[in-house]
C-alpha cells in the first residue's frame, strides 16, 4: 500500500504540474492543425484551375459535383481553421474541420490508402486526432470562446 500511495502522489503532482500547460498545449494544438488547411487552401484558391484538375480527375468525392466539391474543400481549409486559432466556436471548427480531414481521405484513398503511402495517411491521422482532442476537451483558456463564455468555464 505505500508504494500505491507514493505513485498516486506523484501522479497527483504531475497532474497539478501539468495542468498549467494545458492552455499552451491547445493552443499550440489549434495553431499547428490549422496551419496545414491553411496552407492547402491557400494553394487551392491561388492556383484555381490546378484545383479543379484535380477535383475533376484525381479526387473522388462522393455525393458531390468536382465543382462544388473544389468550392466546399477551399472554403472549409480556410474558414474552419481561421475560426480555430482564435478559437472562436471552437468545438465546432474543430469537428467541421475534421470533416474536412476525412472527406480529404475519403476523395483520395486510392493514394493515402496505397502501401508506401503510411506517412501521409499518418499525417491525416494525426490531424484527426489532435481536432477529436479539441472537440471533446474545447480550445482552452487562450481562446475567443474563454473570453465571450467565461461563466460555462
Amino acid at each position: 500500500m505505500p508504494l500505491i500511495k507514493s505513485i498516486s502522489g506523484l501522479n497527483a503532482f504531475a497532474a497539478r504540474l501539468l495542468d498549467l500547460f494545458q492552455p499552451l498545449v491547445a493552443l499550440g494544438a489549434r495553431i499547428y492543425v490549422s496551419w496545414q488547411f491553411l496552407k492547402s487552401g491557400y494553394i487551392k484558391v491561388t492556383s484555381w484551375d490546378s484545383t479543379l484538375y484535380l477535383f475533376e480527375n484525381e479526387y473522388h468525392t462522393p455525393f458531390l459535383s468536382p465543382h462544388v466539391a473544389a468550392v466546399a474543400g477551399a472554403f472549409g481549409e480556410l474558414f474552419f481553421p481561421t475560426l480555430l486559432i482564435v478559437g472562436f466556436a471552437g468545438r465546432l471548427s474543430a469537428l467541421g474541420l475534421f470533416a474536412v480531414n476525412a472527406m480529404a481521405v475519403i476523395s483520395y484513398q486510392q493514394v493515402l490508402l496505397a502501401e508506401g503511402s503510411e506517412a501521409a495517411l499518418g499525417q491525416h491521422v494525426l490531424w484527426a486526432t489532435l481536432l477529436v482532442f479539441l472537440a471533446v476537451f474545447g480550445p482552452g483558456k487562450f481562446s475567443l470562446d474563454r473570453l465571450i463564455n467565461k461563466s460555462r468555464y
